[in-house]
């Protein structure tokens, strides 16, 4: 559930995006809602949150996103790769203009030695513009590499938008 925290740190991410009239979109796996879920909480956020996309297995960020096979199966779930084409999809499949992507590994299995338990990618998205990216590890167990994933995945939004507003 997000915490206090969270729940402004998506209040200044509404304020930004109502304030030009822009909608986002999330594109989730291993935070299963988190970001949307702290995006609606708060009061009126339906004038700036489009949708979003729950996709915890290959068959839905395929489905639902248009994650192509060969990157999933090449780069896995947990990959800069698979997260831009997560945001892309976003983007594609929803009505908004900017797009944050999440995929990783919250434990308290299945880590690997390349990615280990708390690794986390990341991507934000405008529409028709090139989608950026970042990898980032998160200490502690599920439920605060879930926390940190969706701390990290709102400031990236908020870390965009002064691009966009240029």
């Amino acid at each position: 559930m997000p915490d206090k925290k969270l729940i402004e740190l998506a209040e200044q991410v509404g304020v930004a995006l109502k304030a030009q009239g822009l909608m986002l979109a999330t594109a989730e796996s291993c935070t299963g809602g988190w970001v949307a879920q702290a995006v609606t909480a708060v009061p009126g956020s339906s004038q700036w949150f489009e949708r979003g996309f729950v996709t915890y297995t290959y068959i839905s960020k395929r489905e639902m996103l248009g994650v192509s096979q060969q990157t999933l199966g090449t780069h896995g779930a947990v990959s800069e790769q698979t997260v831009r084409e997560m945001v892309t999809g976003a983007l594609a499949n929803s009505h908004a203009q900017i797009a944050v992507a999440v995929s990783g590994t919250a434990g308290p299995s299945g880590g690997t030695a390349e990615k280990p338990v708390g690794t986390v990618c990341f991507a934000w998205g405008v529409k028709n513009g090139e989608p950026k990216s970042a990898t980032r590890h998160f200490p502690g167990d599920r439920e605060a590499v879930r926390r940190g994933s969706t701390e990290f995945a709102l400031n990236g939004v908020l870390g965009l938008l002064p691009a966009v507003l240029k």
